[in-house]
């Protein structure tokens, strides 16, 4: 199996589910990019600057399960083809205060559960780092280790 790994910075939006108590449907976006990581006497510094290439399209459902905790399913659809994958989460994700009052800060651990093109057969992990404002702008910075064939 080979691995395929990948860094990117998803934007969009998250907002209650019509109809249902305690769930959140999150829908966003990310360009391709190349993430840069500087060590230096400073200490560390990074960028993230778009390059060309596609998009990735990120849809999930999001179940609160306590004041700080939940769980999520969804899919990550890279390009305009058919190369996705679906995950789940592992344990609960964490949502909480930050120390910008305006924003709440969260993170995640997804388990790759099958996926196409690709994704077929695929296995892997996937670290979700993400902010919330209070209206619903999301921006999610996921790195992701995938094992395809």
């Amino acid at each position: 199996m080979k691995q395929v790994i990948y860094a990117m910075q998803f934007k969009g939006n998250a907002a209650p589910k019509a109809g249902a108590t305690g769930v959140i449907k999150a829908a966003t976006s990310a360009s391709s990019c190349t993430l840069n990581s500087v060590v230096s006497a400073a200490g560390i510094g990074g960028t993230l600057t778009t390059a060309q290439g596609g998009k990735a399209a990120f849809e999930s459902e999001v179940i609160l399960t306590g004041e700080t905790s939940f769980t999520e399913t969804g899919t990550i659809r890279f390009g305009d083809s058919n190369h996705s994958l679906r995950f789940i989460t592992v344990g609960q994700g964490f949502l909480g205060k930050s120390p910008d009052e305006d924003l709440q800060h969260g993170a995640v651990m997804w388990k790759v559960d099958g996926g196409e093109g690709q994704f077929a057969g695929a296995s892997g992990l996937i670290t979700s780092n993400f902010t919330l404002n209070a209206s619903g702008e999301v921006t999610d910075n996921h790195f992701g280790l995938i094992w395809v064939r």
